[in-house]
């Protein structure tokens, strides 16, 4: 099947490991099947790969060209209803079997994916599941050439550092989108340390993980005020910022 997409859905649909990742959770679900929310639906592809699953599924989009592309690809299903509208004003009527939900980036931190789970997420059966289910965020200590934040495609940087696992967001439970904690870094590497590289590994079910990819989550690298590290110091790092708000609300402190 041929989509019709808006450039940035087809850079999408060409990450081929983040959207068989998907493929195959959706392939996995084998609970009921009676009604399926795709928030954030996009072009429609994991519309189309629940379609033979489910009896019913609502397919919002807040994009106008990506949902009128959704729209146009589902158009000969019968059981997908694509919306064009923002899920935080969207109506559930309906408690859904399985949210799909893929507005994903590292950490959470610039797409809404939080605000819109913790809205939808009361229309969930009580036995209800969500894909993804989780995400389990990795800081490591670094040496970075540019001092701002910003993605690791093509950006140099050192790892001076341990990896640590400094949070896992279960998309389940209520998450508060004011995220803070005190990471401990155990240096590996003597050298100038002035930032931070955030990882987010997803977690789309019991048996599929997925790291990063071209289009999924690509590394983030935050400054810190630099500073000389030595071998098998500890180096503590205070770490903030708000989900879905953006990666200017980040802020870090060396403690």
């Amino acid at each position: 099947m041929k989509f019709q997409t808006t450039s940035y859905h087809f850079d999408l649909l060409k990450d081929t490991d983040r959207v068989s990742a998907f493929f195959e959770a959706i392939n996995d679900y084998s609970k009921k099947t009676d009604l399926a929310y795709d928030l954030g639906c996009g072009s429609g592809v994991l519309s189309y790969f629940l379609n033979k699953k489910f009896n019913e599924i609502i397919s919002i989009e807040i994009d106008s060209k990506a949902s009128e592309c959704a729209s146009l690809n589902l158009n000969e299903f019968e059981n997908i209803e694509v919306i064009n509208c923002d899920v935080l004003e969207y109506d559930f009527t309906k408690k859904a079997d399985l949210i799909v939900c893929e507005m994903l980036d590292t950490a959470l931190i610039d797409e809404e994916e939080v605000q819109v789970l913790n809205h939808a997420r009361k229309f969930l059966k009580e036995d209800g599941e969500i894909i993804p289910k989780a995400i389990i965020n990795i800081a490591e200590l670094v040496n970075m050439q540019r001092h701002y934040v910003h993605w690791d495609e093509d950006a140099a940087y050192e790892i001076l550092s341990d990896s640590v696992d400094y949070s896992k967001i279960v998309f389940k439970d209520k998450i508060n989108p004011d995220f803070e904690k005190n990471i401990e870094f155990n240096v590996n590497k003597s050298g100038i340390a002035n930032g931070i590289k955030i990882t987010s590994v997803t977690i789309l079910n019991d048996e599929i993980v997925c790291g990063p990819t071209p289009m999924f989550n690509p590394p983030l690298l935050v400054p810190i005020d630099e500073m000389n590290v030595k071998c098998n110091d500890l180096i503590n790092v205070k770490l903030k910022y708000i989900m879905g708000q953006g990666i200017e609300t980040i802020e870090t402190q060396i403690l």
